[in-house]
Parts: structure tokens; sequence; C-alpha cells
């Protein structure tokens, strides 16, 4: 970020309904009370800085919300807590210089300071003693010779020096935080070369009373305003005349005759003002003179009556008064308030006033100044400006004031068209007419519109294409130039081409649409095609592997759950057939006690009707009714006859499938008997190999001892019995011993391991006696179709019994598997120990 033109007579003075700068009010307003006691602040109507214009507060603009951003933004570019208080502190400060009033002391007009509570808060904030800054504000010290003489100020030179000292301390601290952000931003060391600036300027300025803040506002509005032409109005002609154009120049209003007004040297304003700026005796009456009598050969330059002149500014003509040019001009710093910003606790004016020496190419001299005055530093910024703005592609807003009373909706006609003819909007609009605002090269021309060319006989040079469009859609010669190097064009004239552009452009995209969507889809359908026979190989894959697994799966769990459904599913069927059968039985036993019953009363009836043969006709009438229920009793007895008849007939079919599928079950409980039988036997050869071995090692390693060896070998016939309750096994625990171990130890241990296995064979020959009892009773009873005990209850099928049966043998023979593991892995243990211990 860099400094121009920074407006500081504003700080100290404001005309009628304009604020000063938006950081004072802010301060008022958005200040923490603990903020506003230390600094002693108060609102922003009590200060004379801010209040003589009237204008405190602008409509729907808050300050205080203003300054808590103004907050958050210090926080972001990183300025600590302290150097913000400073910086509140000084701004304070330069409130309060403005309400320090003066008194007159004498007839002279002499002043001294009114010793109150504004220059007491003041000096508190800039760290000085309130003596020293009451006699800098109403003497100035003069050097004569070795003698120093301190000299009275009047009530203006009071009021200027206060307001001197309230500008260079804003000016500075507005330096200084340019300076910080800068730091922040670390500006300079990311540096391309590349930039987008934006520069804001009010413009013209003409009030009833123009003093030197004016005429510095105007001159840098006169230099912007000759670039804005030079940009517009000169470098356009000048083009059209290098590229060869016939064009009538357009006249417009140059300004450089009121720029060498201001700044030629040696007779020009400027240069007159620093002159005369440096005779101690001069008056802005002896200035204003010295302007009429060098300039009064201007056309520019008028003088009135006294200290007044006139300047006829671009945008009108502009009366000032020169009192006050003279001290604005020199921007008076004492040696004194130098000393006392030096002397100042507050670090920032410290430093403020050590840059100030620094900038001095020489000492102090008699007029208390600096080696420059405001106007040169204001004309060498300007110039810098201007530096800048050449060597950038501009692009101007010129932003119009609709009303002088600032109320929405309110325009003012004659306000508007003063401000376009000062802005020179008139003269743009007026030149853009006579001209030709669109210029393309010829190269740019033929590669935009070269495809429109319908004869492609023309040389394809871009001149050639160029005239050849140009021709081929009758475009009037008044309505463009050639130029050796572009193609100039009147306005409206290059709509004609972007038309007809635009629709060519669009058949052609609307054909390689289509084109490209046919080519689309016929690729999408071939991918399509191909992606569905794929998937159908893939799915057909997956289904027919997990229909595999499916099956295998379904095939274990058949397997292994088959045997007990089958089983249920054939009791369910006996007993229902049992049932019915039972209950087929029965009616067909009550229809043969009805038959006999009946041929009884027949037998009756004839041996009554043979007695009563003899009695005569009249004694003996039956009655129709009875004869013809008697009939039709005879004939349902017929009829249930050969209902039970025929249901005999059923019972015994199914008597003969009853007797069928027993003699099945009685073979397949031999076959269970016979693989229950093996089972067995392999026990049994287990269990003899034990004992065997056993024997053995107890004959060769006890000399003397006495064993029990009789065992038989063990024959089993039958394995189908059930046992309800299983005696447990007597595990002899082994007893470890080392190579010292005694033979008394080991014979000891071997008798236990022999009595382990006794009790296996024990075990196992009355396993063997209790499955062979139960088997043999399950094989001699009868299968009835229907039995019931004693509670009502139906016993079970036979074969569910063996099944049962089976189960238990099973589970026993596990059991009797494991401690036989066990019992010959205590012998081969045994065995281990023994030879270690020889």
């Amino acid at each position: 970020m860099r400094i121009v033109l920074l407006e500081k007579s504003r700080v100290a003075q404001l005309f009628n309904g304009e604020r000063s700068y938006h950081i004072f009010y802010e301060l008022c307003a958005g200040a923490s009370p603990i903020l506003k006691e230390r600094l002693k602040l108060k609102t922003a109507s009590e200060y004379t800085y801010l209040n003589q214009s009237d204008c405190l507060t602008i409509d729907g603009v808050d300050d205080a919300q203003k300054f808590r951003k103004l907050l958050e933004a210090f926080d972001i570019v990183q300025i600590p807590k302290e150097h913000q208080e400073r910086v509140f502190a000084l701004l304070a400060a330069v409130l309060l210089l403005g309400n320090v009033s003066f008194r007159v002391t004498d007839n002279e007009n002499h002043v001294e300071v009114v010793a109150d509570e504004a220059v007491t808060n003041a000096a508190m904030l800039m760290g000085c003693n309130s003596e020293e800054l009451m006699v800098v504000l109403s003497t100035r010290k003069l050097q004569a010779g070795t003698d120093c003489i301190a000299k009275k100020l009047t009530l203006r030179q009071a009021t200027d020096m206060r307001d001197g000292i309230a500008k260079f301390i804003y000016a500075s601290l507005f330096d200084w935080l340019v300076e910080q952000i800068n730091i922040a931003l670390e500006v300079g060391k990311s540096l391309t070369g590349r930039s987008i600036s934006i520069l804001d300027i009010y413009g013209f300025e003409s009030f009833k009373n123009n003093s030197f803040e004016q005429f510095c506002i105007n001159y840098a509005n006169e230099r912007l305003q000759q670039h804005f032409n030079r940009h517009l109005f000169k470098l356009e002609q000048e083009e059209y005349e290098e590229d060869g154009i016939d064009w009538t120049k357009v006249e417009f209003e140059d300004n450089q005759e009121c720029l060498d007004l201001i700044e030629k040297k040696p007779i020009g304003l400027l240069s007159l003002l620093d002159e005369e700026s440096n005779f101690p005796k001069a008056t802005d009456l002896t200035f204003a003179n010295k302007l009429k009598q060098h300039l009064k050969t201007n056309s520019c330059f008028k003088g009135e009556r006294g200290r007044a002149f006139r300047v006829n500014h671009y945008a009108g003509e502009v009366l000032y008064d020169t009192n006050g040019f003279l001290e604005k001009n020199r921007d008076p710093l004492p040696t004194d308030l130098m000393h006392l910003l030096a002397s100042c606790n507050c670090q920032l004016l410290k430093l403020f006033s050590t840059k100030m020496r620094n900038k001095s190419q020489k000492p102090l001299m008699l007029s208390d100044s600096t080696n420059q005055t405001v106007g040169t530093k204001f004309k060498g910024q300007l110039f810098k400006l201007m530096n800048t703005l050449e060597n950038t592609s501009p692009h101007f807003i010129r932003c119009i004031k609709p009303n002088s009373k600032q109320l929405p909706r309110v325009y003012e006609e004659d306000l508007v068209l003063q401000q376009l003819r000062c802005c020179g909007v008139l003269e743009v609009v007026r030149i853009s007419r006579s001209g030709y605002p669109t210029r393309l090269t010829h190269q740019e021309f033929a590669g935009r519109y070269g495809f429109l060319l319908s004869d492609k006989r023309v040389s394809q040079d871009p001149l050639s294409v160029s005239i050849a469009v140009l021709k081929q859609y009758d475009v009037q010669p008044e309505m463009y130039q050639v130029g050796y190097t572009k193609l100039y064009l009147r306005t409206g004239q290059v709509g004609i081409f972007e038309d007809r552009r635009k629709k060519v452009l669009q058949g052609i995209v609307g054909l390689q649409k289509h084109f490209r969507g046919h080519l689309s889809r016929e690729h999408f359908q071939n991918m399509r095609n191909g992606a569905l026979v794929l998937q159908s190989f893939v799915r057909g894959e997956i289904a027919r592997r997990m229909f595999d697994i499916e099956a295998k799966l379904y095939a274990d769990s058949v397997s292994e759950a088959s045997t007990g459904e089958l089983t249920a599913v054939i009791h369910l069927q006996s007993a229902v057939r049992g049932w019915l059968a039972r209950k087929r039985f029965n009616s067909m036993q009550r229809q043969k006690e009805l038959l006999n019953v009946t041929t009884i009363s027949k037998r009756k009836a004839g041996r009554r009707i043979s007695q009563d043969k003899d009695t005569p006709l009249e004694q003996f009438q039956v009655e129709p009714s009875a004869m013809s229920d008697l009939q039709k009793r005879v004939l349902e007895s017929e009829a249930a006859l050969l209902q039970k008849e025929e249901e005999n007939t059923a019972l015994r079919e199914q008597l003969r499938q009853f007797e069928e599928r027993w003699s099945e079950y009685e073979t397949k409980m031999k076959s269970m008997e016979e693989t229950w039988q093996k089972q067995m036997s392999s026990l049994q050869m287990s269990l003899a190999a034990a004992r065997k071995s056993l024997a053995t090692e107890n004959v060769t390693g006890q000399a003397g001892g006495r064993q029990d060896t009789s065992i038989s070998p063990i024959g089993y016939e039958s394995e189908d019995t059930t046992s309800t309750t299983a005696t447990p096994g007597l595990r002899t625990p082994t007893t470890n011993f080392t190579n010292g171990n005694t033979p008394e130890l080991r014979s000891r241990e071997l008798n236990g391991s022999l009595n382990a296995v006794n009790h296996l064979a024990r075990e196992f020959d009355q396993r063997r006696l209790n499955f062979d009892e139960d088997a043999r009773a399950i094989v001699e009873v009868k299968v009835e179709p229907e039995t019931s005990t004693t509670n009502g209850q139906q016993e079970q099928h036979p074969e569910d019994e063996f099944r049962k049966l089976k189960l238990r043998f099973e589970t026993w023979k596990k059991d009797y598997k494991a401690r036989l593991r066990e019992t010959k892995a205590r012998l081969h243990k045994g065995r281990h120990r023994k030879w270690w211990g020889k």
C-alpha cells in the first residue's frame, strides 16, 4: 500500500454537510467504557473538529459496529493490543487539541492558552507536560545569533499552530499504520510486477470560500482529467492517423494550458508560491500581487481585487482566496514543537519526530520549516501517481451525484448535466459516435468471421478474407474503414457478423450433436449387449455354484435329520392308522351285535306267526304303517351288514400289512444286533490285550509279588441291551517317582494299574449282561395294533426302543473307550519310568 494525496486539512476544517475521517466517530461511539475512561473520550458532538459541519451520523451506518470490525482488522494484520491502545490515545489527543481555546491578552491580538481540561488531557495522552504544550501553542522561538527570542503568536497563528500539530500527528499516524499493514502483508517479498490499483477521488471542488486545500485537489483533478483525455481522445486520434484512416479529427477541449499555469517553471503558480514562501516578510497579499503580475497573460488566469484570483479549470472557473496560502504551504513545524514531541513519553510521537528530523536535508533555519513545501511534496506525489497510471491499463468509472440534497429518488438535471460536462463524458459520447469504436486486426477478423465466406476461391491472406466478408454481407463503405493493420467498424456493424456467426455455429453444433449422439448410442448399445452377455454367463456360473453349495448343505442336513424325521413320521402314521383300525373294528362289532339281534327277532316273529295261524283273521290284524316301518328297518339292516363286511375285509388287509412290517422290523433289529456284536467284540479284544500287557509287566517287574491275573476271555453275543444306570469307572491315580524309588513303590503302582484294568473288565461283563437282557426282552415282545397302559397312555414302538437302546450304547461306548485309553496311557507311563529307574 502507498499513500497518495492524503487530505490532512479534513482533520481540522470541514464544510457543511460533510464528516471528518470516520475513525473519530467510530472511536467515540464504539469504545468500551474502560477505554473511554482511560482516554477521556466524550461524544462526537462535544469536539470542535467534529461538530463544525453539523453532520455527526450517516443514515444506515452503525459507527459502533464499524469500530468492532476495525478491532478485528487490527487483530488480522497482527497489530498488538498495546500499539492499538497507543493509536487510539493519539486519536483522542487530536480531538482534544481541537477543543484547546485561546484568550487574547493585548491590543495586538496576542493570545495565551486557556488552561482547561482539554489541554491537560491532551498533554496527558501525548505523554508531555501541559505547561510545555501551552508554551508551544502560544509562542514561537526565534534564533537571533546566539540569543533565543520568544515571540507571542496571534490568534490566527496560534490556531494554525494547533491545527498543524493535529494534522501532523494524524498524518504521521496514518503513515505508520500503512507501514505496519505492509509489514504484516509482507509486501515486496512476493512482488511479481502485476497489480490492481484503485484510485478514488471526488472530483473538482468549488465552494463559496476556496483555499489552498481546494487548489491542491483541483490541481490533481486537472492532471487526472488530462490523463483521461489523453487516453480516450488523443490516443484514439493518433491511432487513426498512424493506421491511415481517412477520418476527420474531433475537436475537444484540452487542459494543457491550465496545467502549464499551475506547474510550469519558473513562473508557474506553484513555483511562485514556493518562492514567496521562502521570504519571511511575504504575505498572502504580496503573493496575490505577484500572481497577477506574472500570470496575467495566461488565458486560464484572472486576477481579482485584493487577495483573490480565478483559475479556469477543465470543469469550470473557480475563485480562490490567497488567505493562508503561504502558511499552509510552509506547514510550519517549529523547533520547539519537534523538541516537545521528542521528549514525550509516547513511543509513537518519538518515532514520528525522529523520522521528520531524518527527512530534513539541512538544519532548521529561521523559517522554521523543512526543505520541501507542501505544494512541492504534493506535486511530487502527483507525478508518481501519474507515472503509475501511465504504465497501467486504466478503466474509468464516473460516479454521478443525482442531487445536492442527498435524497433518494431526486434527480436534478442541471447538476447531472454539469457533472457529465465536467467529467468529459459528453465529449466521450460525441467522439465515439463520430469514430469507429470497434477495432479488430485483420488476423482477428479473418480468424473469427472467415468461415462465413461462401466463396472459397478468395485468397487466404487475412486482408483479402476481411474485405471479402464485408462485401458478401453488403456492408456500406461509410460504415467501415480498412487500415494498414486493423479493420475499423462503426457502432452496430459487428453485430451483423456476430448474429450470422452465432447461427452458423448453432447449426454446426446441432449437426455435431446429432452425429455424436448417434455414435454414442451405437457405442452404448454395443457395450450394453456385451455387458448383458457377460452378465448372463457370470450369473449362470454363480447360480450353478450356489446350487452346488446349497445341494451339498441340503444333502448333509437331510442325512443328519432324515433318520429322526422318518422315525417321527412312521410313529405318527402308526398311531393314526391304529386309531382308525380300532374305530372300524368297534363299528363292525356293533353292526354284528345288531345283526344278531335282528335274526333273533325274526325267529321269534316266525314262531309267533305259526302260533297265530289258528287264530282267526279277524282277531289279528297288522296295521299298514307298522308293516312299512318294519320293512324299512330290514332294508337298513341289510345295508349295514354289507358295509360291515366291507370294513372287515379292509381290516384284514391292514392286519396283513402290519405283519409284513413287523417282519421287516425283525430283520432290521437282527442287523443292528450283529453290528453291536462286532463293536463289543472290538472293545473286548482291546480290554484283553490291556490286561495281558499289564500281567506280563507285573511278572517281570516284581519278584515274589502276588498278582490277580485271572483274566478270562470275554465272549459277547448280543449288544442290544439298555441300562438306566451306569457304573462309574474307578480311576487309580498314578504316583510319580524318581530314579531313587524302591521296587516296593514300583510294585504298588503296578498293582494299582492292574486293579483299574480288572475294574474295566468287570464293568464290561456287567454291561454285556444288561444289554443282552434288554435286547431279548424287546425282541420277544409281539407288536399289537394298539396297546394301552393302565394310565391310558400309548406304549412306545419297538423300533423307538431299539433306537434309544442304541443311543445309550453309543454313549457308554465313548465313555468306556476314553477310560480304556487313559489306562493304556498310564501303563505306558509306568514302563517309561521303569526304564529310567534302572
